[in-house]
């Protein structure tokens, strides 16, 4: 039996919209860094974007358990001494909460040039709009 590598030419794309109302912070994101990878396909090859466009809607509306929005720690340093900023997520998720789902699932995801490639199609929203209604996405069924 002979392996099947996928080509980048023959791969087919699809768009999937992701609604994060009432849904876990990380098992929505391991279901999206896992379409967006390409591991639901069986032509999945680990070194060829074989992934699909996930849109997440509602994020402002994640669920978390425990006393993660006072514990959970977000850091970033501005490249300066002493520039080490930190919020917590409840303070992100008044800001950015786009950008909570947006680093759960780039942590998922390995730390490669592909996986940069990958987290290109992510397209997260806070309310329950979006602008790829053209694309006609299909519904991603969360558990």
């Amino acid at each position: 039996m002979k392996t099947f590598v996928a080509k980048p030419a023959n791969i087919e794309r699809k768009w999937y919209l992701a609604d994060a109302k009432d849904q876990r912070l990380g098992r929505l994101a391991t279901r999206v860094a896992d379409m967006l990878r390409g591991k639901n396909k069986p032509e999945y090859t680990p070194n060829i974007d074989t992934g699909d466009f996930v849109i997440v809607i509602n994020a402002e509306r994640i669920a978390v358990t425990g006393r993660k929005r006072e514990n959970k720690i977000y850091y970033r340093h501005t490249g300066y001494p002493g520039g080490l900023k930190q919020r917590t997520l409840a303070e992100m998720m008044e800001k950015k909460p786009e950008e909570v789902i947006r680093l759960a699932v780039k942590g998922m995801m390995p730390k490669n040039r592909l996986a940069r490639a990958q987290l290109k199609k992510l397209k997260v929203f806070a309310g329950p709009g979006h602008n790829h209604e053209a694309q006609k996405p299909e519904e991603l069924k969360l558990g």
